[in-house]
């Protein structure tokens, strides 16, 4: 009762008053495209985090601890001169006071101010040092000398001595500090259920603030980004320049994304134009499938906007699979209405298209809800760029059905009826063609999807997670190309900390309590020089914790797939070397903290060393170009080698950093989306049993979807390519995709049994018919995606490709495997006409 008064309602409102659904239509696009200029891609680092992971709390703590600010490297190599000529250090000196002069640079070290000690012994080291840009320097054993150095080899200088890195610190940012800091001191409240109303309040107030100067930071950082590289781009007629570092990545990441939703948006769309124009050869036809698209696209984007949701790098690609939906909701639509107006030549426009409409709504109901089932498995996976699209997709989905459902029947009611024509059959009836093949082959149907699914099965064993964010772009590419630079001559871009908690030394040795009282060991005035720490702070400096970081630092070093790393065991082995390649003792070295310079202990101790939780912090910068890279076995093998090499209990050992943090995501992603994939294909199946009320059926209907899902993720194990945060999504993506070709050819197939009465007759019958209208919407989307396998961005790339191989898979899979099994296991019961074929 309640299904024919909301029928009677629908279809007095689009049929008999189209013009009101279109007004309707109209207001909503109107409102919600007012507040689609509000929408924006959310480019913040921690975007790409898992948020509310302990590890991301822990390794803002260290940022805090040891100073750590965002920071880029620009990478000098001179074209025509020596690195360290007169024309070289002068350009080198204007690009640092430029860089300087910006806003937020607080400070740009090089081969300009770092210090050169030569001959000074290593009791002589004053705020006086020489640099390289003091007069009367001998240059080439200052090179020398940076060369060796372990402190600044394959930090400052190359190891052949022709490329130069300069490093660009911004200042901190104070308030993203204090934001983070209070947003984490109420959520620890919070889960300890200690949260007063006032304070609950507060953090609602203090996240809504942090995510919106979160966004802001980002924006600023994007400027910053390309004043410098504004800034470069007036030297390099004289030297090669290229800029490195994590905030350069993340932007440029960003940078692709939106250049490739630029560029490829109007392609996909002209491509789309095509084929549907070369598939209908009517306007109407083209027109109203993209006038459903383009409002439906707005109307989502509007409520993003309105409701401030940003979109993230990895939901970025929502406009393009909205397209797909809405596309595929029309062209059946379209599909259905054109076969009856060829068969039912008498009958009215309005009852023709009424027919059409209604009796396709509860197959594309049916679509939707299992596509939305397909993307809501996306909300357990943890992370919140992937539980954000997955909630974008779902409103995508229910905003598609609406307005096609609204707009496309309203439209046609006021369009003049189409000529009538008979259904013409192709030249190549494609569909045809596979009813013939599956007919035909009989069985040899399953040996070839069972061999499909077995090799598809090996192929997910070689699936493996994203290694490296140099593949990410094309070789002919700049950020590819100064990755490379950076990784061969300047020991890598990116890197992750190793913070180790360091054993209680009971105090000096090397007989320092045998001076007596009356030896002047230089701390009578230590309290003057202004050590921050205080003086006591010298004597934690003992010989057997500096040569454990001696050696931490040289184990870490010797691993081939880490590049540079800076720690301040590095300056330990500086150290010997000033002292005649000798061991430094325990007094020697409480001495020369307390006459450290401020701006060396600034740059070599700070960053490194925290006294007062007696710990250290190593750098590690990661080879990204190297093909043998494993970044999560590199990280769990440097974290159990430092426990099992020098007897660290685990709580000892920290590993952390964006790498790390970044790495954890995948890791996290892809054990709950594999895990998950069973409960998803559980939940589709379930729908099945609803829709069709058979659960023969229903096992039928989810093998064909089982193998489209593991074909996409085995060609991903093939083809070596990664599973990583946004590719992840393809799964999800060709599960849906699947079953909206199932449910269609399903759905009619089992009306028109009850009427044949013949399994190969109905297939027939529905291979000319529905499977049209399914090799249609393929064959548009793979068309208008095909070009994506254009673009730069390998993941823009991969995205076409995959999405292109779904798309083919799921109807493969529709119209030559589950016609196959409802012919051999008739699961709607015996034939009625048995020995009656086409």
């Amino acid at each position: 009762m309640l299904r024919s008064t909301v029928a009677r309602r629908y279809s007095a409102l689009v049929f008999q008053r189209p013009w009101l659904a279109i007004a309707l239509v109209a207001v909503l696009l109107v409102t919600l495209g007012y507040f689609a200029q509000r929408f924006r891609l959310d480019v913040s680092a921690d975007s790409l985090l898992m948020e509310g992971d302990t590890e991301l709390e822990y390794s803002r703590e260290v940022n805090q601890r040891y100073g750590v600010r965002d920071s880029v490297t620009v990478a000098f190599t001179p074209k025509n001169m020596d690195l360290i000529s007169d024309r070289s250090l002068t350009i080198m000196s204007q690009i640092r006071q430029d860089l300087l002069a910006m806003e937020r640079v607080e400070s740009v070290d090089s081969l300009l101010n770092v210090p050169l000690f030569g001959d000074t012994p290593l009791t002589g080291i004053s705020e006086d040092y020489d640099t390289l840009a003091d007069e009367g320097v001998d240059r080439e054993a200052a090179r020398q000398e940076l060369m060796n150095s372990p402190v600044f080899r394959n930090a400052i200088i190359s190891p052949d001595g022709e490329t130069s890195a300069m490093l660009v610190s911004f200042a901190a940012d104070e308030r993203y500090t204090e934001l983070v800091n209070r947003r984490t001191e109420l959520r620890n409240l919070a889960e300890e259920q200690e949260l007063t109303e006032a304070q609950a309040e507060e953090l609602q107030q203090v996240s809504e603030t942090y995510d919106e100067y979160s966004v802001e930071s980002a924006e600023r950082r994007h400027r910053d980004i390309e004043e410098i590289r504004q800034i470069l781009a007036e030297y390099q007629d004289e030297v090669t320049l290229y800029l490195g570092g994590a905030p350069m990545i993340a932007d440029d990441l960003v940078t692709f994304v939106q250049s490739d939703l630029a560029t490829f948006s109007i392609g996909v769309f002209a491509f789309i134009v095509v084929a549907l124009g070369l598939i209908f050869r009517r306007f109407r036809w083209v027109f109203l499938p993209l006038s459903c698209c383009a409002v439906a696209g707005v109307i989502v984007v509007g409520i993003l906007g309105f409701m401030d949701w940003r979109v993230t790098v990895v939901s970025s690609n929502f406009l393009s699979l909205l397209l797909i939906i809405t596309i595929s909701l029309t062209v059946h639509l379209i599909v259905r209405y054109r076969e009856l107006r060829a068969t039912r030549r008498f009958s009215s426009q309005r009852r023709i298209l009424q027919h059409a409409v209604l009796v396709m709504f509860k197959p594309c109901l049916y679509t939707a809800l299992t596509t939305i089932v397909a993307f809501g498995s996306l909300l357990v996976s943890g992370i919140s760029p992937i539980i954000s699209f997955g909630w974008i997709m779902v409103m995508g989905v229910i905003t598609a059905l609406i307005i096609v459902f609204l707009l496309f029947p309203a439209l046609m009611s006021l369009l003049p009826p189409e000529k009538v024509q008979p259904l013409k059959t192709a030249k190549i009836n494609v569909t045809n063609s596979l009813a013939k093949v599956t007919e035909h082959a009989g069985k040899g149907v399953f040996w070839v999807f069972a061999l499909i699914f077995v090799l598809s099965a090996v192929g997910l064993t070689r699936l493996q997670v994203e290694n490296s964010f140099i593949a990410y772009f094309d070789e002919d590419t700049e950020i590819y190309q100064g990755m490379k630079l950076f990784d061969e001559k300047l020991g890598g871009t990116l890197a992750f900390d190793v913070v180790v908690q360091l054993p209680e030394d009971a105090g000096f040795d090397d007989g320092f309590d045998d001076f007596d009282g009356g030896f002047d060991d230089g701390f009578d005035d230590f309290d003057d020089a202004g050590a921050d720490d205080g003086a006591d702070n010298a004597y934690w400096f003992t010989a057997d914790k500096m040569n454990q970081l001696r050696n931490i630092h040289e184990y870490l070093d010797n691993n081939p797939q880490t590049g540079k790393v800076l720690s301040f065991g590095a300056v330990v082995q500086l150290a010997e070397q000033l002292n005649g390649d000798q061991p430094v003792d325990s007094f020697l070295w409480a001495l020369l903290y307390s006459m450290l310079p401020d701006s060396l202990r600034e740059t070599v101790l700070t960053p490194f060393v925290s006294v007062e939780h007696n710990e250290a912090r190593f750098n590690v910068r990661v080879i990204e170009s190297d093909p043998n890279l494993n970044r999560n076995a590199l990280i769990e093998g440097i974290e159990t080698g430092l426990q099992e090499e020098f007897g660290f209990a685990p709580d000892q050992v920290h590993v952390t950093g964006t790498l790390v943090l970044y790495n954890n995501v995948l890791q996290s992603l892809y054990q709950s989306q594999i895990l998950t994939l069973g409960v998803v294909l559980g939940a589709i199946m379930l729908m099945f049993l609803l829709l069709f009320r058979s659960l023969k059926i229903a096992i039928i209907c989810i093998i064909p979807n089982i193998i489209a899902a593991a074909l996409v993720l085995g060609v991903m194990g093939w083809l070596s390519i990664p599973l990583d945060i946004m590719t992840i999504t393809i799964a999800a993506i060709s599960i849906g995709i699947g079953v909206d070709n199932t449910i269609h050819y399903m759905h009619r197939f089992r009306r028109e049994f009850h009427r044949l009465g013949n399994y190969k007759e109905t297939m027939y019958y529905c291979h000319n018919s529905i499977a049209r209208a399914m090799y249609y919407t393929s064959l548009t989307i793979v068309a208008g995606f095909s070009i994506l396998v254009l673009s730069n961005f390998k993941p823009t790339m991969v995205f076409g490709l995959l999405t292109s191989i779904a798309m083919l898979v799921a109807l493969l899979g529709a119209l030559t495997l589950l016609p196959r099994l409802l012919i051999s296991f008739q699961p709607l019961g015996k034939e009625s006409y048995p020995g009656h074929n086409s």
